[in-house]
C-alpha cells in the first residue's frame, strides 16, 4: 500500500519547509501549532478526507523497526553523560509521582465512590475493572505491558476492545494538549514562583573536525540494521540503542553530535507523521461514563505532578515531559519536548525508557490493589 508512504512523505516535506518559511503569518500558525504537532494532525485529516484507515498499514512496522530506532540512537548520540546527570533527582521524582498516580488513583476513586452507579454497576458488575490494569500498562509501559496485564487480569475481549478505543482517543487528545501545555511552561513557572527554571545546556565545546554527516548516517543506520537482525524485542532494542547512542557520543571524540541532534529532530517529525496515520478522527463506540472516569484519572495525574513540581521547585516543563514519557512513550515524549527545547529530547527518551521498563510492575500493583480493596 503506497498511499500511507505518500501521505507521510508529503507531510514531512511540507512541515519541514513551512517551519523554516520566514513569513509572519506562517510563523504565527507555528506559534500555536508546533511543526511536530502539525505533522501528527495532517495525515489524520487526509485519512479522514479520503475515508481511509491506514492504522494497519505496513509503514507502521517499518517505522517501529527503523524510524523510531534511528530517532532514538540519533538523539541519544547527541547527549553527554554530564548533561544527562544534569536532569537531577527532582525531575525524576516528578516522573515517578506521575507513574504512582496512574497506578494508585483508580483504586482510591473506586474505594471512595463504591456506592455510585458508575462504580457499582459499570466498573464492578459489568467487569470494566478488568480493563483498568491494561490501561495502566498502556499509559506507563506501552503496548507490551498492556497485553501482559490483560492476560494477568484475564480481561474479556469485548471490554479490552472498548478500552483500546477509548485509550486511543484519550492518548491522541492528550498528546495535543501536552504540546500546548509545554509551551506555557515559562508562564507556569512565573505563576507558581518556580525559581529553578534553568535549561540543561550542552556543556561541550566543539573542537577539531567533526565526522562527515554521511559517515554519521552510515554508522547510525548500520547499527540499527544490525540490531534489527540480532534482536527481536522492541524494548530490549530501544534500551540497547540508547546505550549505544550514549557510547558513540561520549567516546568518539570526532562525533558530530550537533548533526545527530538535528537528524533526530527531523526523524521525530517522520515518526509523528506515521503515527498520525493511526489517528482515526471518526472513531466511535465507547462507554461514556467509563470514558469520563478515564478523563478524571488522566487530568488528576497531570495536576498531581504539577503539585509535586511546585513542592520540589522544578521547572514546569518537566510536567508535560514526564506525562508524555508515562502516557505517550518513546515516540511522543521527545516530540512534545522538542516543542520546548531540542536539547531536552534525550532526557525525555530516558524517562520514556524508564516508563517502559516499569509499566508491568505498576500494573501488577494495580491488580493487587483492585482485588484487595475493590472487587
Amino acid at each position: 500500500m503506497i498511499a500511507p508512504w505518500v501521505i507521510a512523505t508529503i507531510t514531512v516535506i511540507a512541515v519541514y519547509f513551512l517551519d523554516r518559511w520566514e513569513n509572519r503569518h506562517i510563523k504565527s500558525i507555528f506559534d500555536w501549532v508546533p511543526a511536530i504537532l502539525l505533522a501528527y494532525i495532517i495525515p489524520a485529516i487526509i485519512s479522514f478526507a479520503l475515508n481511509a484507515d491506514y492504522s494497519q498499514a505496513s509503514i507502521h512496522d517499518f517505522s517501529k523497526n527503523y524510524f523510531i530506532p534511528l530517532a532514538i540512537i540519533a538523539v541519544m548520540s547527541s547527549l553527554s553523560l554530564t548533561q544527562l546527570k544534569a536532569i537531577g533527582l527532582k525531575p525524576l521524582l516528578v516522573f515517578a509521582s506521575g507513574s504512582l498516580f496512574i497506578a494508585v488513583f483508580p483504586i482510591v476513586l473506586l474505594f471512595l465512590f463504591s456506592e455510585t452507579e458508575l462504580v457499582s454497576e459499570i466498573i464492578i458488575s459489568d467487569g470494566y475493572w478488568m480493563g483498568i490494569p491494561p490501561i495502566v500498562g498502556s499509559w506507563i509501559g506501552g503496548s507490551t505491558s498492556q497485553l501482559v496485564l490483560k492476560e494477568l487480569v484475564e480481561c474479556p475481549e469485548n471490554i479490552f476492545l472498548t478500552v483500546l478505543v477509548m485509550d486511543n482517543i484519550l492518548v491522541n487528545v492528550w498528546t495535543i494538549l501536552m504540546f500546548q501545555s509545554i509551551k506555557k511552561s515559562d508562564k507556569l513557572n512565573t505563576w507558581f514562583k518556580i525559581t529553578d527554571v534553568a535549561i540543561p545546556e550542552d556543556i561541550r565545546v566543539e573542537k577539531g573536525v567533526r565526522l562527515n554527516p554521511l559517515v554519521s548516517v552510515a554508522i547510525l543506520l548500520g547499527i540499527v540494521i544490525l540490531c534489527n537482525y540480532l534482536i527481536e524485542g522492541f524494548v530490549v532494542k530501544v534500551v540497547l540503542l540508547s546505550f549505544l547512542g550514549l557510547a558513540i557520543s561520549n567516546f568518539i571524540k570526532q562525533w558530530n553530535y550537533k548533526f545527530a541532534l538535528k537528524a533526530g529532530g527531523i526523524l521525530i517529525i517522520v515518526v509523528m507523521a506515521v503515527l498520525g496515520l493511526k489517528l482515526q478522527i471518526a472513531t466511535l463506540g465507547f462507554n461514556v461514563p467509563f470514558l469520563g472516569f478515564l478523563v478524571v484519572w488522566l487530568v488528576g495525574h497531570f495536576l498531581f505532578m504539577i503539585l509535586i513540581a511546585k513542592l520540589l521547585n522544578v521547572n514546569m516543563a518537566w510536567v508535560p515531559i514526564a506525562s508524555m514519557a508515562n502516557v505517550g512513550g518513546i515516540a511522543t515524549a521527545p516530540a512534545v519536548t522538542a516543542a520546548y527545547n531540542l536539547k531536552w529530547m534525550p532526557h525525555a527518551i530516558v524517562l520514556a525508557i524508564l516508563s517502559m521498563a516499569t509499566g508491568t510492575f505498576w500494573g501488577m500493583l494495580t491488580i493487587w490493589m483492585l482485588k484487595y480493596f475493590v472487587t
